[in-house]
Order: structure tokens, then sequence, then C-alpha cells
């Protein structure tokens, strides 16, 4: 793993680099930690009422929970953006998750001292009620944005929405 050092007059401060899945949801760049991925695989069939952004999907013999987080965010169905991928998470619990994206996940790495937590305030008003962290990064002339997932408050946000 690469790590960044920062000098200090007196000490040498070392910030190791979270290794994240970062993706894009409609003009937002989500990401989740390495660990919290199983796989990334070409979206499966997925079935469900149509009524909420949820729906149920099979890879390898396993049942997965399958969140349009598009159409939960955004209010943006399916039909009309293209999802040709389905990233598979899990739960503490071991519960399968899957969230349908339309480009390829990158992997990247960002220094853990640009992860800052999210106010419990900003959460709680928020439909980003799902994401825990932020870690705004500057790259060449551009910064971007990130906003990690909490996979535990989306696995437990599908019975509210």
């Amino acid at each position: 793993m690469s790590q960044t050092s920062i000098s200090s007059q007196d000490s040498s401060i070392v910030h190791p680099n979270a290794k994240l899945v970062a993706f894009s949801v409609g003009q937002l760049t989500l990401a989740v930690r390495i660990g919290q991925v199983d796989k990334v695989v070409n979206l499966p069939t997925v079935y469900g009422s149509g009524l909420k952004p949820v729906g149920l999907a099979q890879v390898d013999e396993h049942d997965i929970t399958v969140i349009d987080l598009q159409r939960r965010l955004f209010g943006i169905t399916a039909e009309s953006m293209p999802t040709p991928y389905l990233i598979l998470l899990h739960t503490r619990s071991g519960e399968g998750i899957g969230i349908p994206v339309s480009d390829t996940p990158m992997l990247i790495e960002v220094p853990t001292n640009l992860i800052r937590s999210l106010p419990a305030s900003y959460r709680r008003a928020d439909t980003l009620e799902i994401a825990s962290h932020i870690a705004i990064i500057s790259e060449a002339e551009q910064t971007r944005t990130l906003f990690l997932l909490d996979v535990e408050q989306l696995s437990s946000s599908i019975q509210i929405h």
C-alpha cells in the first residue's frame, strides 16, 4: 500500500491511503471501501414490483438486494439510464447488496487525512443520509468530491424509502 508522508518541523507523520471503489450516480461521485466490495458483474435481470427503487437479482446462486441509487436519489428510472454493471457489496452481517452503475467503477486511493465525517445534521436532512464521509480531492486543475457510502445505513434505509 502506498503512503503519503507529510513532514513537519519536529516529526514525520504518515497518512496511509484508503482504497475505494468510486462510481458515478447522476452528478455525484460515490465510493465504498474496497473491503466491502465482493466484485463487479454485468447487470443481471432485476425483479421487483417497480414501485420502489429496490429489486432482487440472482448472482452466482445468491439472492442480492439491488438498490437503484439513480432512482432513489434523483427519481430517474432505470429505463432512462443504461446500467450495465452491478457493484456487489456485503454488510457486516453478510447480506448481499447490489448497486447498478452505468460506467465502470474506478479503484482509487485517497489519503485518509482527506476523508472527513459528514455532520449528523446533514445526514438527517439530505437525501444523502446514506453517505457517512466526504473527501474533496484536487486533481490537476479540477476538484472532485467523493461521498463515501455507509453500507449499513444503505441496507437499513431500504425499509424507510
